[in-house]
């Protein structure tokens, strides 16, 4: 009845009981918070069934936070293992928990953690900056979130029910097949992510149409900021890359499910197959995740420095152009695995290729700082630091574009520091500053500058120290997923300065949580209405902070680029004395909240856990509640509330007089 699942599921090694134990406390203490102050009624109705993209971007990054504590958590004992696990000392963990380990952060990070930012700031400021009030499928958005949210619980679950995938981050076959993998792992990693996949997918197409059809009159595609068009081109590679992830995962599924041999090395089946389609879809999610990044830097360099950007139109091909190479790289990521000396030559000069608009993109940065007003705020540190980090990760990327190169560091830790280069470095950094910068946006306050700013540097130090001395180790011959050495080779020192490194990162997390607490505490007593925070140029800029549930009271029309700086500008030249035309409210429609989109989530989380351990009933009864939900959904009429004209011109009053005192 239970299929595989059976009591020693539930038996771990002391290192893992810890975490176990240390998850189940941090859970209790939130019950038990929600429950002594009589929380539950409001977190249901305000939170957990918005369709608000705003409330939907919080729950992104908090989840997000939370899933980067793990990510965290699994780097510290990768580090402590490495550098105490020498000669005749075994480390902390087994080789077999150090793999799964491994693939467990690996798949967090990418996943979990910086797809989770990612999403989270597109809920929050892309609506704002084209002026729309909501998202094109209110509905779609909160079901994506919860399908995230069911992938990221089937991860963790995998450390108290048996076990998570020791076959790496992207479980290549024949090691992930049945006959290398006979336990769950490799199975809890295939449907977490297949179920996460699938919402990332839709929140991809939603974003798309968001972009392209619901953007203010006014606003063409050469007057959207840039932040926008880095979407644009993120959300057109999710709906390009991800269908093959989905493909992939379920044909892996279906050899481990069914014995079929999409992927075995027998029976006609063909592991390269799903070596080049993993990165058929690996290498543009690299780019899904950096574009909007890319995006956030272009914003707060212009705000920042006090100028426009310097070359918006070179900045907008270059991101485009990054949005097509993307799907013509995938092959560098196994040169040394036999495709000829032709086809390796078309993907170095392709890698090659892509190198020259992503510089485009670190000169206009540049360019704009030049001769400007340059105000060192956190998110500017933010951006300085990512110029730092990237620009080693790319020259690295453009050394190992040669085949050459290539076959001597390739499998190497070398290659594990390029990689942490670019995604901490860039996407993470990017992320960051991202949230310091529009965190009065989504809250009405500011964050701790000072916090903000220490917190900063232990990231940037921490991250120096811990993945510098990773590329002398991948020179010296150390490989990735290493967990023990011998003592002869001289790297454990190497190692050690890896492990401070990792040490002086949690000191910068430490310091963000710091932040966040200190300003809830510190913030004013009277939010901030007045929305122009940090002289920002953008439409989301002109908008009360936080900005109200329905965005924009009248929608916006759009003359020029930088949207919110014109309409300043033009206030400042009008005559004062001048009366403002009165506003014509009408009532406004907005999607009604709902908690379908959790039960669709829930009954996937049921499917994905039917399927790892053969429970096949369970899995049949998800499947038939996300089809019931669906139909229930389709038929349902009452979808909306009518925010009315009393209430908006109540907010709006407000907000212009707290403009005008400001």
């Amino acid at each position: 009845m239970f299929g595989r699942l059976n009591f020693e599921a539930l038996v771990h090694d002391p290192i893992t009981m810890g975490g176990i134990v240390g998850a189940a406390l941090a859970i209790l203490a939130i019950i038990f918070f929600l429950t002594y102050f009589k929380k539950w009624t409001w977190l249901y109705k305000e939170w957990l069934t918005s369709l608000d993209p705003k409330k939907i971007g919080v729950m992104y990054i908090l989840a997000a936070t939370v899933m980067l504590l793990r990510g965290l958590a699994d780097a510290v004992m990768m580090r402590v293992q490495q550098a105490t696990s020498v000669g005749s000392h075994q480390g902390i963990v087994s080789a077999d928990t150090f793999q799964q380990v491994f693939s467990a952060h690996g798949t967090i990070m990418i996943f979990f953690v910086a797809m989770g930012f990612m999403f989270g700031i597109l809920n929050l400021i892309v609506p704002l900056q084209i002026g729309a009030r909501d998202v094109a499928f209110p509905f779609m958005n909160s079901a994506s979130f919860w399908l995230y949210i069911a992938g990221a619980l089937l991860v963790n679950l995998s450390l108290a029910v048996g076990e998570f995938s020791a076959a790496g981050w992207l479980a290549y076959p024949p090691l992930s097949e049945l006959a290398y993998s006979p336990g769950v792992g490799v199975d809890y990693w295939i449907w977490s992510l297949q179920i996460a996949g699938i919402g990332s997918l839709l929140s991809g197409v939603n974003f798309l149409v968001t972009i392209i059809k619901m953007r203010a009159p006014g606003m063409t595609m050469m007057k959207m900021p840039i932040f926008v068009w880095s979407v644009l081109g993120a959300m057109s590679l999710v709906a390009f890359a991800f269908p093959i992830l989905t493909a992939t995962l379920g044909m892996l599924g279906l050899d481990r499910l069914m014995g079929m041999h999409f992927f075995t090395s027998t029976l006609g089946g063909n592991p390269m197959m799903y070596v080049n389609l993993i990165w058929a879809w690996g290498h543009p999610e690299v780019y899904i995740l950096i574009l909007p990044a890319f995006g956030i830097f272009s914003e707060l360099v212009a705000t920042f420095s006090g100028k426009r950007l310097f070359g918006y139109k070179s900045m907008v091909i270059a991101l485009m152009s990054i949005t097509i190479l993307s799907f013509l790289v995938w092959l560098h990521h196994f040169f040394t695995m036999g495709a000829g000396v032709d086809v390796n030559t078309f993907f170095g000069i392709m890698t090659m290729i892509i190198a020259v608009p992503t510089g485009v993109k670190v000169f206009n940065w540049l360019f704009t700082m030049y001769r400007g007003r340059i105000r060192f705020t956190t998110p500017m540190l933010w951006f300085l630091g990512f110029v730092t980090t990237f620009t080693i990760g790319g020259m690295t990327g453009v050394l190992m574009s040669l085949p050459a190169v290539d076959f001597q560091v390739h499998n190497s830790l070398f290659l594990v520091a390029h990689f942490h280069n670019v995604i901490i470095g860039g996407v993470l950094f990017g992320y960051f500053a991202g949230l310091s910068y529009w965190f009065p946006k989504i809250t009405g306050f500011r964050l701790n500058e000072k916090l903000g700013k220490i917190a900063f540097w232990c990231w940037l130090i921490g991250f120096l120290l811990a993945f510098l001395p990773l590329y002398a180790l991948g020179m010296m011959g150390a490989t990735r997923r290493l967990d023990h050495y011998d003592a002869s080779q001289g790297w454990q020192w190497l190692f050690i300065i890896a492990a401070v490194g990792v040490v002086v990162i949690c000191a910068g997390v430490a310091f963000q949580v710091l932040q966040l607490v200190v300003s809830v505490l510190q913030r004013k007593s009277r939010l901030d209405l007045t929305g122009d925070t940090w002289n920002g140029r953008t439409l989301e800029w002109s908008v009360s902070s936080p900005a109200p549930e329905y965005n924009f009271a009248i929608i916006p029309t759009v003359s020029e680029r930088d949207a919110f700086w014109v309409q300043k500008q033009a206030l400042a030249a009008a005559d004062p004395n001048a009366k403002p035309a009165k506003p014509n409210y009408l009532p406004i429609h907005m999607p009604k909240n709902t908690g379908l989109g959790m039960v669709i989530a829930g009954f996937a989380f049921l499917v994905g856990f039917g399927l790892i351990w053969h429970i096949w009933w369970l899995a049949i009864i998800g499947f038939v509640g996300i089809v019931v939900t669906l139909v229930v959904r389709s038929l349902d009429e009452d979808t909306e509330h009518v925010i009315p004209v009393s209430e908006i011109i109540e907010l709006e009053t407000k907000f212009a007089e707290a403009r005008s005192q400001a």
